[in-house]
């Protein structure tokens, strides 16, 4: 069975850690978000996996070497222009020459669905596509997806207001489709499956949600890549993971409090590091103070640095107090 995983965005949400590393190659808790997806997607049948690009394939070719991951085959579909998230979702299937049913899952979305129940409810409710929906306190933030007690949609509600929507499912960026589908877009032209595809689908009555209650959170926001993070080393998904990488140099003078300190990491002693993401190569020096950050770069010595995105070429400089930045300025 295929999945198309949708990595072609460029990630400004997350800049400037996303100015030299594709969104989806970001590390949670030393694996990168796309190599956990894949995992999720073998374990539910899936053989191969297409990575619909907007631009070159390079940057992945680390985390897939000869284009496999275990069992799994990766193949990689670059888009020629940028196509919308449905011209992307049909480039790649059609690039990959899919013509069964098969997933589709955004690269940035991580979760615990079990995608292989998603799969035999779509097949169950027998339509032409069935998403993922999950519920959450605001829906105004994504838009709400309102459906019938059959489970089909019955409206998709963008940017709700306060008690305006019936329902706080949204849609949670995991879909089963039909190759039907694909005949909905046209080649060549951009679509948003969102906004187009989906509501075609929705006037047709071909779309189901399936809700579950699974761990899920959009990591393309630095407050929730950050979370996704800690999440896992404070054991709200599972087993905890190892919070410090082996080849980290980490002072026994320094103080590591709820943080992931990953490979390569250099933290000075007399400094202090706490409930952040220390991504690889990052340096903490003597004496800084770290809190709530995701750090990519270096932190001057005696610098305090609390909720900010530092990005892998800044240097904060020593003695320096920095809050609630992103440095360098993504503009």
């Amino acid at each position: 069975m295929f999945a198309v995983v949708l990595v072609g965005g460029f990630g400004t949400r997350l800049r400037p850690l996303t100015d030299h590393v594709p969104k989806p190659m970001l590390p949670v808790v030393h694996r990168p978000m796309i190599v956990d997806l894949v995992d999720r997607l073998a374990v539910a049948g899936i053989s191969d996996v297409v990575l619909a690009l907007g631009f070159r394939p390079e940057p992945f070719a680390s985390a897939f070497v000869d284009n496999r991951h275990g069992d799994v085959a990766v193949h990689f579909a670059v888009e020629p222009e940028p196509l919308g998230t449905g011209g992307a979702i049909a480039f790649a299937a059609r690039s990959a020459g899919i013509e069964e049913t098969f997933v589709v899952a955004n690269g940035d979305i991580i979760t615990d669905l079990d995608v292989s129940f998603l799969v035999d409810e779509h097949h169950r409710l027998a339509t032409a596509a069935t998403i993922h929906l999950t519920p959450v306190d605001d829906p105004s933030a994504f838009g709400a997806v309102e459906v019938d007690e059959a489970g089909v949609v019955r409206r998709f509600v963008e940017k709700p207001q306060p008690g305006e929507p019936d329902s706080n499912l949204i849609n949670a960026g995991t879909y089963v489709m039909e190759p039907s589908v694909l005949d909905l877009i046209e080649p060549g032209r951009p679509i948003s499956v969102e906004r187009d595809t989906f509501q075609e689908l929705v006037r047709r009555g071909l779309l189901a949600g399936v809700s579950t209650t699974d761990y899920w959170i959009d990591a393309g926001r630095p407050e929730q890549f950050l979370q996704a993070n800690l999440d896992l080393i404070r054991g709200v998904r599972g087993a905890k993971p190892l919070a410090t990488a082996p080849s980290a140099a980490v002072s026994g003078e320094a103080i590591v409090i709820d943080s992931v300190i990953s490979a390569d990491v250099v933290v000075e002693s007399g400094a202090a590091v706490t409930d952040s993401v220390l991504l690889p190569g990052a340096r903490v020096e003597a004496g800084a103070d770290v809190r709530g950050s995701i750090v990519a770069g270096r932190i001057g010595a005696a610098a305090a640095v609390q909720d900010c995105v530092i990005g892998a070429e800044f240097s904060v400089v020593a003695g320096s107090v920095q809050i609630g930045l992103r440095l360098p300025n993504p503009g």
